[in-house]
């Protein structure tokens, strides 16, 4: 007798028809599944807010910005006066330091002093500010671990308490239209380099609408608009037409 030729069973999650087919499936699926992400209203953790850090600007002096090219004079000095108004504005913690002022360098911007008429302007010797004693008082005094920068120029008076503040703990934020240095290679390359440290970049208006933030926070709605209106370039120009021609308004 010719023997009966053997078959192999299929397993029962392959046979066909098989009742727990998909149910084995979908359970072996999701074994290697995690929960989705769920999104809230809230913001990020890496945004600024007025209260959690403190703004150093540096060396916005007359013979600094004689030898700046990487960004045109009036743009510079617009952009600077945008982030005093701003820090000013919002009541953010505030340093002014300048680097040999009577012997060199000059007195800093107007545009820079006008928003705070009363606040002390350190001057130094060293070209890093990190390196200087007094400056290092006052970021203790405030004691924020968020540190922005702005000013001049962006390869040494910036890129030197960029990386010492990083060493130290500290997170830095740099304001790259707020900065400049003679040549656009050195501009770039500075901001490289303390992006590649861990330094965030960022723009002068967006500092002050990261500030702002929420056009419902009608206590600063008019101050922010008015600085963007003023120093906000063809933004600003948006803003006066809306209100101007038909009452518009943010929010």
């Amino acid at each position: 007798m010719r023997a009966k030729p053997q078959t192999m069973d299929r397993p029962s999650h392959l046979s066909r028809g098989g009742g727990n087919s998909n149910r084995v499936a979908a359970g072996d699926i999701s074994k290697g599944q995690t929960m989705p992400n769920i999104a809230t209203p809230t913001p990020g953790a890496a945004l600024l807010t007025p209260q959690d850090h403190t703004l150093l600007m540096i060396d916005f002096q007359s013979q600094m910005a004689f030898a700046t090219h990487s960004i045109d004079g009036n743009a510079l000095r617009t952009n600077a006066a945008l982030v005093a108004n701003a820090a000013a504005g919002f009541k953010v913690s505030t340093i002014l330091t300048t680097v040999a002022e009577k012997s060199f360098s000059g007195p800093m911007f107007a545009e820079v002093l006008q928003p705070f008429p009363s606040h002390p302007v350190l001057d130094r010797t060293s070209m890093n500010s990190w390196e200087d004693r007094h400056v290092i008082e006052q970021v203790n005094a405030i004691g924020k671990k968020r540190i922005v920068l702005a000013g001049l120029w962006t390869s040494v008076c910036i890129v030197g308490p960029a990386l010492s503040a990083i060493e130290q703990g500290h997170q830095v934020y740099v304001i790259a239209d707020a900065c400049g240095d003679v040549s656009d290679e050195a501009h770039d390359c500075a901001m490289q380099r303390m992006v590649q440290a861990g330094a965030q970049p960022m723009t002068a208006l967006q500092y002050l609408l990261e500030l702002q933030r929420d056009w419902a926070r009608t206590e600063t709605y008019g101050m922010t608009t008015g600085i963007a209106a003023r120093l906000g370039g063809a933004y600003g120009l948006g803003i006066i037409y809306a209100k101007t021609m038909f009452g518009g308004h943010e929010g």
